[in-house]
């Protein structure tokens, strides 16, 4: 078999970043737009992407959610009505000012976020208490100035969905943002097989414009985190500024409690840099958009027969409901399309030729661990739905004790400056809950507190900063 093929991927342990980089490109997951920041989902990213939206989805309406869609486009009137929304997202707001040579009289705010347009709606749609709850998502793209860009992971536009919900109380406002939460955790774990820690974030870390804003923290192969989405609680500051109010049951007029919550296309670059090896992308079957590939193996004399036994395989395999392709192309040799195949993380590769067909069986290799089992064709959907779900528990598994062995405790900035040099990873710590030592601990160490878990670490110890006891034990890391 060549090498050849793999040997474009930069080892992981040289560089990191320059391997995800490797895998993107050469996986065909995405590629550089002639634009600043921008890059240009290929097909084989799209179809992740499109598992992903369609699970979450299906999710979403559930629960009584329904899409929508907002203008690209938002007013500097409408835009600026959230002092502290917009100061959040000043540095990266794209401004429209002219059409064609005619300058406009108000500048428009490419969206970074649509919290102000879809509350201008709210306004107008929203009369009554009967009017609630109003349940809306939208999947569009929005545009972020960002300084500094990586595939994925950070982009001037990127692809995502949001979503917005107004509830005549508070209470079921804030159930809706943990609903929501639970829905992205869930979906993360048993479908991307990324395990994620849930918790809140400081005041100093939440959505600007949010009372409190609770997030998912996925660890990558670097040590890094990932925050892999948010849920806010909007208390009722935006429908104060945006007049989003209603008749309620006592026939006084009150103001909503919303909700939003999003995550994005990064996502992908998660799926990457949890699961990924030297050899380039791992797929966990759930998202794979082909669960498994069909290489047929013949010489001219067997061309025939192989391809269409592989033909005759492909469809009955899909009958069974499963994912799979079939690589009949001719200028390759089947080691370069095993090569191929590895690098764009199929779980399962099916090996057919004359031998096979003689004993009446095929070759299975995992994408995961490289095992390779001989299968009869009698069995072959039963043990393919079998494989497919031990490569699902592994994965995550496998990540699941990756974190657990790069989570360290510490009781100084000290603790977390020298874990950060030597190992990296998460640390749990003490935090007395003053945001002058959370913005030291940052300036000394590069990390933030990613989250408040809601799962108890124990003790809060003291915080690292000040030494004083701690309010919270909480999870420090250098993020993305």
């Amino acid at each position: 078999m060549s090498d050849k093929f793999v040997e474009a991927i930069t080892p992981r342990e040289e560089n990191f970043s320059r391997w995800y980089t490797d895998v993107v490109i050469k996986a065909q997951l995405a590629d550089y737009a002639p634009i600043r920041g921008c890059i240009v989902v290929r097909p084989p990213g799209f179809a992740i992407w499109e598992a992903i939206q369609s699970g979450l989805d299906a999710r979403f309406k559930e629960t009584g959610v329904q899409n929508a869609y907002f203008p690209l486009l938002i007013p500097e009137s409408i835009f600026t009505r959230e002092a502290e929304h917009i100061e959040g997202f000043a540095p990266e707001v794209p401004w429209v000012t002219h059409a064609g040579e005619e300058e406009l009289q108000e500048r428009l705010a490419i969206r970074p976020s649509s919290e102000t347009i879809i509350g201008t709606m709210f306004s107008r749609w929203i009369q009554s208490y009967r009017d609630l709850p109003m349940l809306v998502n939208q999947w569009c793209s929005v545009l972020r100035w960002e300084k500094a860009t990586h595939p994925f992971l950070r982009t001037t536009e990127f692809l995502w969905q949001e979503g917005h919900t107004c509830h005549e109380t508070e209470a079921e406002a804030r159930e809706r943002t943990i609903q929501m939460l639970r829905i992205y955790r869930e979906f993360m774990e048993e479908v991307l097989a990324i395990p994620v820690l849930a918790g809140i974030k400081s005041d100093r870390e939440k959505f600007a414009g949010a009372v409190e804003t609770y997030t998912v923290e996925a660890m990558m192969q670097d040590g890094r985190a990932l925050q892999a989405g948010t849920s806010h609680y909007l208390g009722d500051g935006f429908a104060r500024v945006l007049d989003i109010k209603f008749l309620g049951r006592e026939s006084e007029l009150e103001y909503v409690h919303q909700t939003s919550w999003g995550v994005s296309h990064r996502l992908i670059g998660a799926l990457i840099m949890v699961h990924g090896d030297d050899r380039g992308l791992v797929l966990p079957p759930r998202v794979a958009p082909n669960q498994a590939v069909i290489v047929p193996i013949y010489r001219d004399d067997t061309r025939d027969r192989v391809l269409g036994a592989a033909n005759d395989l492909r469809e009955s395999l899909r009958e069974e409901g499963l994912r799979i392709h079939l690589d009949d192309r001719e200028e390759h040799t089947p080691g370069w399309k095993f090569n191929e195949w590895e690098m764009r993380g199929v779980p399962i590769r099916i090996e057919l030729g004359p031998r096979d067909l003689d004993s009446d069986q095929v070759m299975l290799v995992r994408r995961d661990t490289g095992a390779k089992e001989p299968v009869s064709r009698s069995k072959l959907s039963a043990r393919l739905e079998e494989l497919l779900e031990e490569i699902q528990a592994g994965l995550f598994q496998r990540a699941l004790d990756y974190r657990a062995d790069n989570t360290y405790t510490a009781e100084s900035v000290e603790d977390i400056r020298t874990i950060m040099e030597r190992n990296r990873g998460f640390v749990e710590a003490g935090w007395c809950g003053d945001d002058a030592c959370e913005a030291s601990i940052k300036e000394e160490t590069g990390t933030t507190i990613r989250c408040i878990p809601f799962e108890d670490l124990g003790e809060p110890g003291v915080c690292p900063a000040c030494g004083k006891p701690g309010k919270h034990r909480v999870v420090f890391a250098r993020a993305y």
